[in-house]
């Protein structure tokens, strides 16, 4: 499921992809509106089963994560930090197995 959610910091909008248990497998940027959040989910709903989108990573402390990109090679979800690249690779296959067929929770309202 997709959660939209609004930070009381900034004032921007951001969504998490979380997995059935709940965890959450990749979370957005800052959007200045909710029309660009909704934007940015249909993004990933188009572009999570393309594995040439998937940016992947090493961090400098070792552990593993990545970046979803959209057709114009801007980011628009990254995951968490993984302990290892297989626990990585489990991530991807998680985002490309959930989101194409996501509901869409709204927090905001």
């Amino acid at each position: 499921m997709f959660e939209i959610f609004k930070s009381e910091k900034n004032n921007k909008y951001y969504f998490n992809l979380k997995a059935k248990n709940g965890q959450i497998i990749l979370s957005s940027q800052a959007y200045e509106s909710k029309a660009g959040v909704e934007n940015g989910i249909s993004s990933v709903k188009e572009n999570a089963d393309d594995d040439s989108k998937y940016e992947r990573k090493t961090a400098s402390n070792g552990k593993f994560h990545f970046n979803l990109k959209a057709g114009n090679g801007q980011v628009i979800g990254s995951s968490q930090m993984y302990a290892s690249e297989a626990g990585m690779e489990n991530g991807i296959d998680s985002v490309k197995t959930n989101a194409p067929d996501a509901s869409v929770k709204d927090i905001t309202e």
